[in-house]
C-alpha cells in the first residue's frame, strides 16, 4: 500500500518507550582503590585524586517476583582512578593510576510483555525459561556523569589471617569518598502513531574543507563568555530519590545518599 506523505498525515514508527525512571546523586564511602603496583608504598605520607572517571556501567534486570511489573536493575560502576602521591608535601609528586568498583540496586516499572520478537538482522527480543514462559525483559540504561572526589585518604586495613605460622603485616591503601550523579531508565520497544511531516531535501550546501583560513573561522566563533564567570549553581527542584533502592559496594564501607 503506498501512502502519500503530507502534513498532518498519520504514520506509525517504532520508538523506545520510557515506562520508569529516576535520579539519583550517591556519596560512595569507604572506596577502596585497587592500585596498578598493589600495595601503596610506605614513603608515600599523602595523596590526592588527579582525575576519576566511570570507565564501564555492568547493568542486570531481574523480575521482582512479588510485585508484578517491576524490576530490580543492579548496577555496577567501575570507576579509573588518577591519584598524586606525596612524599612530602613539597616535593614533586609520583602519579599513581587504579581502580574501584561499586554497585547500586534500584527497583523501577517496566511493564510486563508475553511475545517475543525477531528481526531480519538475527537479533531477538525474549526467551523462554525452563518453565516453557517467554522472559521479555525491558531494557535498562544508567547515564551518569565522572564522579567527584569528595575526599582522598591513606588507610591501614587490618592484617590478614597467619599464613604458614608467619603474621602478615598491615596493608596500606587508598580510600575514596566519591560523588556520582545518575539516570536510571527502563525502556521497551513500541509501535506508536505520531503526525507526519512531509519529506524534505537539506537546503544547505555542502562546503569544502579548506576554503576559508582558521583566523577567518576563528572570527566567526561568539566569545566565550560563560567560561570568564565564576559557575554559580541555580537554585533549583531536589533530584528524587530513586525509590526502593538498595545501595552496597564491595569493600569496607558503604553507600549512602547525600543530601539534597
Amino acid at each position: 500500500m503506498n501512502e502519500e506523505n503530507t502534513a498532518g498525515s498519520a504514520a506509525a514508527i517504532k520508538a523506545d518507550r520510557v515506562f520508569d525512571s529516576c535520579s539519583d546523586k550517591d556519596c560512595i564511602t569507604n572506596l577502596p582503590v585497587m592500585l596498578e603496583g598493589g600495595e601503596l608504598p610506605e614513603q608515600f605520607t599523602s595523596v590526592k585524586t588527579r582525575c576519576c572517571s566511570i570507565d564501564s556501567v555492568c547493568l542486570s534486570v531481574e523480575p521482582i517476583p512479588f510485585n508484578r511489573g517491576y524490576y530490580s536493575v543492579d548496577v555496577t560502576y567501575t570507576f579509573g582512578i588518577e591519584l598524586l602521591a606525596y612524599d612530602r608535601s613539597c616535593e614533586a609528586p609520583t602519579p599513581l593510576r587504579g581502580t574501584a568498583s561499586a554497585s547500586k540496586s534500584v527497583i523501577l516499572y517496566g511493564s510486563e510483555s508475553s511475545t517475543k520478537t525477531f528481526f531480519s538482522s538475527g537479533a531477538r527480543i525474549g526467551d523462554t525459561n525452563s518453565c516453557c514462559e517467554t522472559v521479555n525483559l525491558p531494557t535498562a540504561s544508567c547515564q551518569c556523569v565522572d564522579p567527584i572526589a569528595l575526599e582522598t585518604r591513606i588507610a591501614v586495613m587490618p592484617p590478614v589471617p597467619p599464613q604458614n605460622g608467619m603474621p602478615m603485616p598491615p596493608r596500606r591503601c587508598v580510600m575514596l569518598t566519591l560523588g556520582v550523579f545518575s539516570v536510571i531508565e527502563l525502556t521497551r520497544p513500541v509501535t506508536l502513531t505520531v503526525n507526519a511531516l512531509p519529506y524534505s531535501v537539506p537546503t544547505k550546501t555542502c562546503t569544502a574543507e579548506g576554503t576559508d583560513s582558521p583566523c577567518e573561522i576563528f572570527s566567526r566563533l561568539s566569545f566565550p563568555t560563560d567560561e570568564f564567570l565564576p559557575q554559580i549553581p541555580a537554585a533549583g527542584e531536589p533530584l528524587p530519590e530513586c525509590g526502593m533502592q538498595q545501595l552496597r559496594h564491595e569493600g569496607f564501607g558503604g553507600w549512602k545518599s547525600a543530601p539534597q
